[in-house]
């Protein structure tokens, strides 16, 4: 016979009901969360949007005003561009939009989701890439670029180099969407940039006017910086320059039919990159150096100067078959000795010179003229007069094949993009550092 024990199955009915109740509770809260994630991603993202399109805002407004800091502007009477500077003195806005105004009015010509961008401040100033900061200087007082190092300048806070714009979504807050249950209804977005305009680097076609490369060891005083009251000539040794095609190759400038053509040219047919090897040649070129002469002749009567704005390359390691492109420089050519004229120095001596008419330089060292029919009194004035030197101090002698010229001291149009070192000439187009 069978024993079974009878056993009593109890449901607990109580038990899952609780279960149901927390169930609820634990929904509702991973809702507030989702709801919470919603607003960050949703929200956040219509933010980033914003303050995207002020920061676009001032970026345009910073690289406007600084173009407008050393360069002619459209005169909006008669639409012609004027000249509002004389290419070293930041523009104050005297009859036309200084450069906080071109910025102001760049910033301000963006819209953020359709309301009109706020400029807080728009503002010149200098900027210092050793130490990554903008210094506000509203000056519009000269500074001399002649005789001060690019890391000088770097640190000087009196040379105006930049302009900072701020925009803003204040009158006009960013709205927000799944925030609001939180009590976030909107919220103020601002964007800072800074635009920094320095000298020239990278060269535009037509930026530089003749097939001859300086190096910038032969423009540089015994301090490092740059001067413009010593002459060199070309060639002398290996750091004074040499021909170029202009072309970004590093097997040499060697083509005699294609410099010469380049000299009788308007200068640079495509763009040259800061930093980037130049094809150079460091000897004279015979087919390139006679059009070079002879267009020297058309352009002076060897009478007066004929003001060239040329490429600078660093010649640490000597010249050819390339070498990098640091900058550009105005110079004058003062004087050339063609190949036929080695030992007629009495003849062919210059007898005066003069600056060109359509030239101004602020240290001119003056007219010159001697009536002497001894060629090398003549010659040694000259040389005296102008600074003419070699490398050691030495006046330069009379060479044949040579090219004799003085750094300009006057100041220049703006050429290229910034980038370059500091040899008188600003850039034209400025760049975002901040």
């Amino acid at each position: 016979m069978n024993n079974y024990k009878m056993v009593r199955v109890t449901r607990r009915w109580g038990a899952r009901q609780r279960q149901k109740g927390v169930s609820v509770v634990l929904v509702a809260v991973s809702l507030v969360i989702l709801l919470g994630f919603m607003a960050l991603a949703v929200d956040v993202g219509n933010l980033y949007v914003a303050r995207n399109e002020l920061h676009n805002a001032a970026d345009a407004g910073s690289l406007a005003g600084a173009r407008r800091l050393y360069i002619t502007v459209d005169d909006p009477i008669s639409g012609t561009q004027i000249k509002i500077n004389n290419g070293t003195d930041p523009y104050d806005g005297e009859n036309y939009l200084s450069a906080e105004g071109w910025a102001t009015q760049a910033a301000q010509s963006n819209g953020s989701q359709g309301e009109v961008v706020e400029v807080l401040s728009a503002r010149r100033g200098h900027w210092s890439f050793s130490q990554r900061t903008f210094s506000e200087n509203p000056s519009t007082e000269i500074v001399d670029l002649h005789g001060s190092t690019t890391e000088e300048l770097d640190i000087n806070n009196a040379f105006i180099n930049a302009v900072e714009v701020v925009t803003a979504r204040q009158q006009t807050p960013v709205e927000t969407f799944f925030a609001r249950v939180l009590g976030i209804n909107n919220v103020d977005v601002t964007a800072r940039s800074v635009a920094y305009i320095g000298f020239a680097g990278t060269l535009r076609p037509q930026d530089v006017d003749q097939p001859i490369a300086l190096c910038k060891q032969a423009l540089l005083n015994p301090s490092g910086n740059y001067s413009c009251d010593v002459g060199r000539f070309i060639p002398e040794g290996d750091q004074t320059g040499g021909w170029t095609n202009f072309e970004h190759d590093t097997k040499g400038a060697t083509n005699a039919n294609e410099l010469r053509d380049l000299v009788k040219g308007d200068g640079n047919e495509n763009e040259m990159y800061f930093g980037e090897d130049i094809a150079t040649n460091n000897g004279q070129v015979q087919t390139a150096f006679q059009a070079f002469y002879d267009r020297w002749v058309d352009e002076t009567s060897r009478e007066v100067t004929w003001t060239l704005t040329l490429p600078v390359i660093d010649c640490e390691s000597g010249v050819a078959p390339s070498n990098p492109l640091v900058g550009a420089v105005t110079v004058h050519i003062v004087w050339v000795v063609s190949n036929a004229q080695e030992n007629k120095i009495d003849e062919f001596a210059p007898k005066r010179m003069d600056l060109a008419p359509d030239s101004d330089d602020v240290e001119w060292p003056g007219s010159w003229q001697h009536a002497s029919t001894d060629g090398q009194e003549r010659w040694d004035d000259f040389t005296e007069h102008f600074g003419l030197q070699f490398q050691n101090g030495e006046p330069a002698d009379w060479r044949k094949m040579s090219i004799y010229f003085l750094p300009s001291c006057s100041v220049h149009e703006p050429k290229g993009q910034t980038g370059g070192e500091n040899f008188g000439i600003l850039a034209q187009i400025p760049v975002l550092v901040d």
